[in-house]
């Protein structure tokens, strides 16, 4: 729990999360050619983020830390975890998937 901690005592490290999440939705929106509204995809883009950690420490995959490497590799990430999202909720949701 210290990791916690250490977050919220730098609050620069939240706001750099909130800038690498909405790229990350936006890149996303433009890749699916989302219908969604923007904000939606954003906020998947922050979503995606955690998926796409996921995913990286299911393979075992370690990414840069710090940055611009890191900053570039992390908004990678989360695009790509943005993107299974936006496609998860047009199968659940019945929606044309191509």
């Amino acid at each position: 729990m210290e990791i916690i901690g250490d977050i919220l005592a730098s609050p620069f490290i939240c706001i750099g999360w909130l800038i690498v999440g909405a790229i990350a939705g936006a890149l996303a929106h433009s890749i699916m050619n989302s219908s969604s509204p923007l904000i939606l995809d954003i906020v998947l883009g922050l979503a995606g983020s955690a998926v796409g950690n996921f995913l990286l420490w299911l393979l075992n995959i370690n990414r840069p830390e710090g940055g611009l490497v890191g900053v570039i590799a992390s908004i990678v990430i989360a695009v790509i975890g943005a993107v299974i999202l936006i496609a998860l909720g047009r199968v659940l949701t019945g929606r044309r998937v191509a």
